[in-house]
């Protein structure tokens, strides 16, 4: 099919599912690839689903507090080692023990609630509270799509994944790498990557924490691209880092000098330890748990010593494993109760939470969706502010896939339409007595005057589910979901045009890089 058959048929499938909404970074040539929903910050309004009664969580905070207190963190970089030392904690080689009136103390300096502003005031995102924020799939090595199949990943895969994360209001934050560009050297890559994300987006952006180079890099290339003062970049949060321990009970050298360098400048740190149940946590729930809090709470207790009121947030990956083959699994019950139980905890040590939207499947169909639903829907029972790999993640974070990224977004929008006060407001005009007796028992309410008042934006309307019958489905090409998807992205990279930037922070970020890449970049093993 070319091109054009192919932008032709797109355009004729969202002629047919009209929404309300704006497109992010697009300017109008025509027909647009989708109707979706205009930006913003969802609020969501439910009671998190707590399984834990009050004497679990006590249960729980006392195993992480003994972890701390009696078994101790490896702090595996010696300047930290030396501050908690200071702070009173007991050093043993690299083993830290901290009691729990030190780690509460300092847990009370941590704010509960904090904003990023990216370059665009317009995208300033709000993390904690009832705010909740979806974030771009981060990290995988490999690409996969219907045309080309799995592969490494590359600059240019990277650069699509960028584009889909501004294009879609649903995405809130450009995380870390959508796609590792493996055609870019390590020494340099981090400088062709944020200065894509920082031109190509005008979201809220990341640091990887791989070395004290890349993490200084990053930060004034967030300040140049904002056209800031290094006092203005330093006065509120502008960007922020997600670091992991590596479980069990360590903290390595570089993201432990990441954090700290970003917690003295009060840029955000999100503290995600990776506990896998049955391989690198208790095989139990309620003890994987308690081991991610007590490497995430040492983590935090050590950067609120460095910046008393810096902002941090609690991560959480934990999940099981196949006890079969020993591979990851996401998704699982065992993933959501996990999830829904660390909210109580950081809820109860009031700081904001991380989670995520992952899946084992390895393309994009039926077991990826209800994997990752499971995790999303998990996210919203849990309270969950950031949600990291919301859309594209396959193969338990080894593939990237643009389908899976257009699918996961309905999804997202889904979720966001779910939160809408419309869904479940009871004024009178919802409860509509008056049409019930209108329409009366032999009728309808098609063409009642309440109906057409309000139909066209009474239920979510899809971008890429097709509702209609098998009939009219098969007589229209017996497209698959997958197939839309992937339609839907190609559609969108071809309308594509980049946010407004302003032309002399543009231009003095090329520089910068330049310059930087002339230096040498970032020291590498290789």
């Amino acid at each position: 099919m070319t091109g054009e058959a192919e932008a032709a048929e797109t355009a004729a499938d969202s002629g047919r599912r009209k929404r309300s909404g704006g497109r992010a970074g697009m300017k109008s040539r025509g027909a647009s690839a989708i109707e979706q929903m205009p930006w913003r910050i969802p609020l969501n309004p439910d009671r998190p689903t707590e399984p834990l009664d009050a004497d679990g969580v006590q249960r729980i905070h006392r195993g992480a507090m003994k972890i701390l207190s009696e078994i101790g963190i490896e702090f595996l970089n010696p300047e930290a080692l030396e501050i908690m030392r200071r702070a009173g904690c007991l050093i043993n080689g690299t083993n830290v023990r901290m009691d729990e009136a030190f780690v509460m103390e300092m847990l009370g300096h941590a704010p509960s609630q904090f904003t990023i502003t990216p370059r665009n005031p317009e995208r300033e995102i709000v993390i904690g509270g009832k705010h909740m924020v979806f974030v771009n799939v981060s990290s995988p090595p490999n690409s996969w799509d219907l045309e080309r199949g799995k592969r490494s990943g590359d600059f240019a895969s990277f650069q699509e994944f960028i584009k889909l994360t501004q294009y879609f209001n649903c995405i809130h934050v450009a995380g870390g790498y959508p796609v590792e560009p493996i055609d870019i050297h390590a020494s340099v890559r981090h400088l062709d990557c944020l200065q894509e994300k920082l031109v190509v987006t005008d979201k809220v952006v990341h640091a990887y924490s791989l070395g004290a180079e890349r993490v200084e890099d990053v930060m004034e290339m967030v300040r140049i691209a904002g056209g800031l003062s290094h006092s203005e970049f330093d006065e509120k949060p502008r960007m922020y880092t997600n670091i992991n321990s590596v479980s069990p009970l360590k903290h390595d050298h570089p993201m432990l000098d990441g954090a700290m360098r970003l917690a003295r400048r009060g840029q955000p740190v999100v503290i995600t330890p990776f506990t896998l149940a049955g391989a690198m946590a208790p095989v139990t729930m309620a003890g994987a748990v308690a081991l991610s809090l007590a490497e995430a709470l040492a983590a935090v207790a050590l950067l609120q010593y460095i910046n008393p009121g810096c902002p941090v947030a609690i991560g959480t990956f934990t999940s099981n494993v196949d006890m079969k083959s020993g591979a990851p699994a996401f998704g699982t019950p065992e993933y959501m109760r996990a999830t829904q139980m660390t909210g109580q905890l950081v809820r109860f040590y009031g700081l904001p939470m991380r989670s995520s939207g992952v899946c084992a499947a390895n393309v994009p169909d039926g077991q990826s969706m209800w994997e990752t639903s499971n995790s999303l829907w998990a996210a919203v029972q849990s309270g969950t502010n950031m949600v990291y790999h919301a859309a594209g993640w396959l193969e338990g974070g080894l593939i990237a896939s643009p389908e899976k990224f257009v699918m996961d977004c309905e999804v997202l929008q889904m979720i966001q339409r779910y939160f809408e006060e419309a869904t479940f407001a009871t004024t009178e005009e919802d409860i509509a007595l008056d049409a019930i007796r209108e329409v009366g028992p032999n009728g309808h309410y098609f063409g009642c005057a309440h109906t057409q008042a309000r139909y066209q934006t009474a239920f979510y309307q899809p971008f890429a589910s097709d509702w209609r019958n098998y009939e009219a489905w098969a007589l229209d090409g017996s497209t698959w979901t997958a197939e839309r998807a992937h339609r839907i992205y190609k559609q969108i990279l071809a309308e594509f045009e980049p946010p407004e930037m302003d032309h002399n922070a543009r231009e003095e970020l090329a520089r910068f890089v330049a310059r930087r890449k002339q230096e040498g970049g970032a020291p590498t093993d290789f």
